[in-house]
């Protein structure tokens, strides 16, 4: 078995020179944009043949799937007093929440020979080794008790495909609620939405798993799997990795309006507020970040047509092109608020 010695403190075990041609990766950086966009870059070059393994950590985060909607998944509010960002992955599936009690994994195969209760199944016997009496629900996650520790996603391109997910450990679970407890009802969208499930961690099982003996377990479970040999190669987000072009455009997409906000699928939004001088019910409707329409019954105004174009959750006084005063002034203020990004 694998020491946690030799996987993180050997200096000769990291390569100033990566390339996409080993089956086992260790990422030492805790930079989700780093991380998602080094796991791209292997999916797209490594050979499509072989069997690939990566694990990693990030810094406290919210990811959400490719294709959901951040309003709906993000608690922005919570997110933005805590100073954590969300980043949109490559792949579907619904949202999760990523910190240093979380190592999360990430199994490439060939398409031809992809399974989704396979490699969930590599996962499974890493953590039973660990002690743990776990098992696999319907949707593949790993489960404890009843309850969920690991959640999957999965991404199918050509001639290859993936199998990424996160393994609960010591996470923060009562901030893993607060950033993603949003409670939008009324706003409908096009997108994939989450499915809430209780979670627990690992270490709440066995006081003998840590990242360590977590990745080591599973170390030996894919190597064991798939007869690789291989040792890990151990990388990191500096130095001559992270020149690479295709990485460089990946972590600089990631976070960009374009990608986190402008992949958004088509949603409605109908918001209701009592005045002091009555009822207004505002029905917002965007597609790809933009409004694209907003009616306003209980105001006679111009403002709903004035929002018509402008980025959800973007708009600032100066952009709206209609003086706003009195009631319109008040309104305009709730609809900013409820659309606020925070970002």
């Amino acid at each position: 078995m694998l020491s946690a010695r030799r996987l993180y403190t050997t200096a000769s075990s990291a390569s100033s020179v990566i390339t996409p041609t080993h089956s086992i990766y260790l990422s030492t950086s805790t930079n989700p944009y780093f991380n998602l966009s080094f796991e791209d870059w292997l999916f797209r070059h490594a050979p499509q043949k072989e069997p690939l393994l990566l694990l990693y950590r990030d810094a406290p985060c919210v990811v959400i799937g490719r294709n959901q909607n951040p309003w709906k998944e993000v608690n922005f509010r919570a997110a933005h007093a805590q100073s954590i960002p969300w980043v949109r992955r490559r792949s579907g599936g619904g949202t999760v929440y990523h910190d240093l009690g979380n190592t999360n994994f990430s199994i490439h195969v060939p398409r031809t020979t992809f399974d989704r209760g396979a490699t969930a199944q590599v996962v499974l016997r890493a953590v039973r080794a660990l002690g743990i009496d776990a098992d696999v629900n319907e949707r593949n996650d790993i489960c404890v008790g009843g309850e969920k520790a690991s959640g999957s996603a999965y991404k199918i391109v050509s001639g290859r495909a993936y199998h990424h997910g996160t393994m609960l450990i010591t996470t923060r679970l009562e901030t893993l609620g607060d950033l993603l407890r949003v409670g939008k009802d009324t706003m409908i969208t096009k997108g994939v939405a989450s499915v809430r499930s209780p979670v627990c961690n690992l270490a709440q099982f066995s006081e003998r798993v840590s990242h360590d003996t977590f990745v080591n377990a599973v170390v030996d479970s894919f190597k064991a799997e798939y007869g690789v040999h291989d040792e890990p190669c151990i990388v990191n987000d500096t130095d001559d990795l992270a020149r690479i072009g295709y990485i460089q455009r990946g972590m600089a997409e990631l976070p960009s309006w374009d990608w986190a906000f402008g992949q958004t699928p088509e949603f409605e939004y109908t918001i209701k507020k009592s005045f002091v001088w009555g009822d207004v019910t505002a029905h917002i409707h965007a597609r790809h970040g933009v409004i694209i329409s907003c009616t306003l019954q209980g105001l006679d105004s111009e403002l709903g047509k004035a929002l018509e174009g402008k980025r959800y959750g973007f708009v600032e006084d100066e952009e709206l092109g209609v003086d706003v005063s009195g009631r319109e002034e008040v309104v305009w203020a709730w609809l900013k608020e409820e659309m606020n990004s925070y970002d």
